[in-house]
């Protein structure tokens, strides 16, 4: 029972992790990108007007969601091992801590990761006016 209580807390853990891991690099698509191609379809023309996002921003943002992308599978490997960790540590304390730590700095990089999203996005949408 002990077993199986672990596995479905490792499992749960991992469902949880990686919806966190994928859901901030699904699209690197702006709704602002998305209203410009409708606009360059309707009419032919460009949207490079105030607010048009440069060259700059576009690498920095491809490159920061690439970035997370990477963290963000390498961290939810990291909840796995240190899931499967847990499970056989037979109950030794050392195990069992070392596990507890890999999963925990593994979460705290998801956060890290998602704070980084939301600053440099910030920054970009300032910079770019």
């Amino acid at each position: 029972m002990n077993i199986i209580k672990k596995l479905s807390i490792a499992m749960s853990a991992f469902g949880l992790l990686f919806a966190f891991a994928v859901v901030p690099s699904i699209s690197a698509q702006t709704p602002r990108d998305s209203v410009c191609e409708g606009v360059v379809i309707a009419t032919g023309q460009g949207c490079d007007g105030p607010g048009a996002e440069t060259a700059v921003n576009k690498t920095i943002r491809l490159v920061v969601n690439t970035l997370s992308l990477i963290v963000g599978v390498v961290a939810v490997i990291m909840i796995i091992i240190g899931g499967l960790k847990y499970i056989t540590s037979s109950g030794d304390s050392n195990n069992v801590s070392s596990a507890k730590n890999t999963i925990l700095y593994a979460v705290i990089g998801l956060v890290i990761v998602a704070l980084a999203q939301v600053i440099v996005r910030f920054v970009l949408d300032k910079t770019s006016v």
